[in-house]
């Protein structure tokens, strides 16, 4: 949960980043002579496309974790099928236990 906490804290700071350089670039004068607007336009390009970069790798990093812990449950269940029957519905108990609360 750290590396999430981390990770989420790095994308939170990446989007604020971007957002501040995005309102940069929507408050200089929008003249394509202006030197600071052509500067603010590239930086704004350049946070874009870092934070796309991130998500997209963020995004294959957990589709691979998540596919391997499938794969790991399903060896477990076809190793040990009645302590997976056992789980699954103890599992079950708990969901069901916090939807009816609500």
């Amino acid at each position: 949960m750290g590396f999430n906490n981390a990770y989420r804290s790095s994308l939170d700071d990446d989007l604020t980043l971007l957002s501040e350089t995005l309102d940069e670039v929507l408050q200089a004068s929008g003249d394509p002579a202006d030197q600071k607007y052509v500067e603010l336009k590239a930086r704004a390009e350049q946070a874009l496309h870092d934070v796309k970069k991130r998500v997209s790798h963020a995004s294959d990093t957990y589709y691979y974790r998540t596919k391997k812990a499938v794969y790991q449950a399903d060896d477990f269940v076809h190793d040990k099928p009645w302590q997976g029957v056992g789980i699954g519905a103890a599992v079950g108990l708990v969901l069901g236990l916090l939807l009816a609360r609500r």
